[in-house]
C-alpha cells in the first residue's frame, strides 16, 4: 500500500491587514510625480478642447459611439480601422514585455492603475486616520467616537474619489461640459448614471478594500512576467551578504570589538513597514512584490542615520545576488537580445501604425457583388452584373463622387436611382451605400469571370482631387 499525506491545515493563508507606512526619498517621489500625471490626465483630459473645423466635435480625446468614430487630437479612427487598436495593443503588450525586460515589475510599481488609485486611497487614510503606528493602535483600541467618526470621513472621501474616478470615464464618451452639466441636472442619459455606479464601486472596492490582493491573487501578471524574466532584469533585491548577521546597532559595535562580521542590517523592518503588500524583501523575490522601490527608501533613510553606506536594498540582478554570496563584483547587462528585439518590434509597428495614418485616405470604397444570380443576361444579349458599394467620405463637407469601373472594354456603370451618371453627392463625415450596376454590351462580353476594379474620385472641379478603389469580378454567366 502507498504511503499517503493526509493535508489537515488550510489550503490558503488567510489575510493579514497591512498598514503601510509613509516615507521619503527618491521613489516616493518618483510615485508621487507619476501619480499626479496620469491622474491629472486621466481627470482632465476630456475638458482639453481640438479644433477639428466645423461640423465635428472639439474634444480631444472622444469615443464618439452614435457616429461610430474616435477622436484623438489630430487623428479620427472610423469602425472600419480598429486595425489601429490592434497595432495599439501589440505596442502596449511589447512596451510591457520590454519594461519586465529591464526592470521586472516596474509596471505593477509605478503605473499600474491598481497601484496608482491604492496609493491615493493610502494618502487619504493616512491623512484622516494617522499612519501606521496611529492606524494600529486605533484598530486594536476598537470603535471610539473619535474612530467611528474619521473612519467614516476617511469612507466617504474613497466614495468621493471613486465617484469622480467613475463620472471622468463616461466624459470620455461625449462632450464633457455638457455631460457634467446634465449629470448636475438630473439629465444625462440613464448609461451614464448607470456606468458611474459600477466604476463608482469598482474603485471603492479595489483601491479600498481589495487592494494588495488584487496584485498578489487576482492580476495574471506577476504569474506571466515571472515566467517571462531572466537572470539579468533588474528586481529589488536584499544584499544579504552585506546585510547578515542582522543585529542591532548596540550588538553591532559589541560584536565589531570582538572582531566578528557584522552584517549592515539591524533588523529595524521598516522594509516591511513601508511596503504596501506587507511583503519582506529580505527573504528574496516573491509574488506579492511590486518592485516599487519604497523599501529602498526606507532602508537608505535607516542606513543615513546610523551612519553605514546606502542601496542595501537595492534594483539588482540574480546574477549579482550569487555573485556577491560568492565574493565577485557586480555585472550588468541591460543591452541584451530581448532589450533589443521588443524596442524593435515597438518601432517597426509603431512605423507601420504611422505610415498608415500619414497616407490614408480621406475617401474609402467597398465593393460587393452580388450573389444570387451572379449574372443577368439583357434583351440586347449583354450581361449585367449587380454590386453594393460603400463610399465612405471621412470630411467634414459634402462631396460629390464619381464612380467608375474597368477591368473589360465597353464596361459600363449606373447607379440605381440616379438614373444613368456615375456621380453621387455623399454628406459630410458620412458613409453612402449604392446598389450599382455593370453592364457590358453585346459583343463585349467576356469569356469569362475577369477581376474589375471600380474607383471613386472626387468631381474634377474641387480644389483637390483624391481618390479610392477597390476590387471584384464581373461574371458573364
Amino acid at each position: 500500500m502507498n504511503d499517503e499525506t493526509i493535508i489537515t491545515g488550510p489550503l490558503y493563508a488567510g489575510r493579514k491587514k497591512v498598514y503601510p507606512q509613509a516615507t521619503h526619498g527618491t521613489f516616493r517621489s518618483i510615485k508621487w510625480a507619476l501619480l499626479v500625471f496620469t491622474l491629472g490626465v486621466y481627470y482632465l483630459l476630456p475638458f482639453v478642447r481640438w479644433d477639428r473645423g466645423p461640423n465635428l466635435p472639439n474634444q480631444a480625446v472622444l469615443i464618439d459611439m452614435p457616429h461610430r468614430r474616435f477622436y484623438f487630437f489630430f487623428i479620427e479612427l472610423w469602425p472600419q480601422e480598429v486595425y489601429y487598436f490592434t497595432g495599439l495593443l501589440i505596442l502596449a503588450a511589447m512596451t510591457l514585455f520590454l519594461m519586465n525586460a529591464v526592470a521586472g515589475r516596474i509596471w505593477c510599481g509605478y503605473l499600474c492603475w491598481q497601484t496608482v488609485w491604492t496609493d491615493l486611497f493610502y494618502a487619504v487614510e493616512r491623512w484622516v486616520e494617522g499612519d501606521r503606528r496611529d492606524r494600529i493602535m486605533k484598530d486594536k483600541k476598537g470603535w471610539t467616537l473619535p474612530h467611528i467618526r474619521e473612519v467614516a470621513t476617511k469612507h466617504f472621501l474613497w466614495l468621493m474619489i471613486a465617484w469622480w474616478t467613475g463620472g471622468a470615464w463616461v466624459l470620455y464618451f461625449n462632450d464633457a461640459p455638457t455631460l457634467v452639466w446634465q449629470l448636475l441636472t438630473f439629465k444625462a442619459p440613464a448609461i451614464a448614471y448607470t456606468w458611474i455606479a459600477i466604476l463608482t464601486f469598482t474603485t471603492y472596492v479595489f483601491a479600498g478594500h481589495l487592494r494588495e490582493q488584487t496584485c498578489i491573487y487576482i492580476c495574471p501578471w506577476p504569474r506571466i512576467q515571472a515566467a517571462m524574466t531572466d537572470e539579468w532584469a533588474l528586481n529589488v533585491a536584499y544584499e544579504r551578504d552585506r546585510g547578515e548577521p542582522r543585529m542591532s546597532v548596540k550588538k553591532a559595535a559589541h560584536a565589531r570589538d570582538k572582531g566578528e562580521k557584522v552584517g549592515d542590517c539591524i533588523d529595524c523592518q521598516q522594509c516591511i513597514a513601508v511596503c504596501p503588500t506587507g511583503v519582506d524583501i529580505r527573504k528574496g523575490s516573491q509574488l506579492g512584490c511590486i518592485q516599487c522601490g519604497l523599501c529602498i527608501d526606507a532602508c537608505d533613510n535607516v542606513m543615513k542615520e546610523i551612519g553605514r553606506p546606502p542601496h542595501l536594498i537595492y534594483y539588482d540582478n540574480d546574477i549579482n545576488v550569487e555573485r556577491r554570496a560568492n565574493g565577485l563584483a557586480p555585472v550588468y547587462r541591460p543591452i541584451r537580445p530581448r532589450t533589443l528585439i521588443y524596442p524593435a518590434m515597438i518601432a517597426l509597428v509603431g512605423s507601420v501604425m504611422l505610415y498608415q495614418l500619414t497616407t490614408r485616405s480621406n475617401l474609402g470604397v467597398n465593393v460587393l457583388h452580388d450573389r444570387n444570380p451572379l449574372a443577368v443576361t439583357t434583351a440586347d444579349g449583354g450581361v449585367r452584373n449587380g454590386y453594393t458599394v460603400r463610399l465612405l467620405n471621412k470630411q467634414p463637407n459634402d462631396r460629390k463622387i464619381d464612380l467608375s469601373v474597368d477591368g473589360a472594354p465597353g464596361l459600363k456603370l449606373d447607379i440605381v436611382g440616379e438614373g444613368t451618371g456615375s456621380s453621387v453627392t455623399v454628406g459630410p463625415d458620412q458613409t453612402l451605400e449604392l446598389r450599382v450596376l455593370v453592364s457590358a454590351p453585346p459583343g463585349t462580353v467576356p469569356a469569362k469571370a475577369v477581376p474589375v476594379t471600380f474607383t471613386a474620385q472626387d468631381d474634377p472641379g474641387a480644389a483637390k482631387v483624391t481618390k479610392a478603389s477597390a476590387s471584384d469580378h464581373f461574371f458573364p454567366e
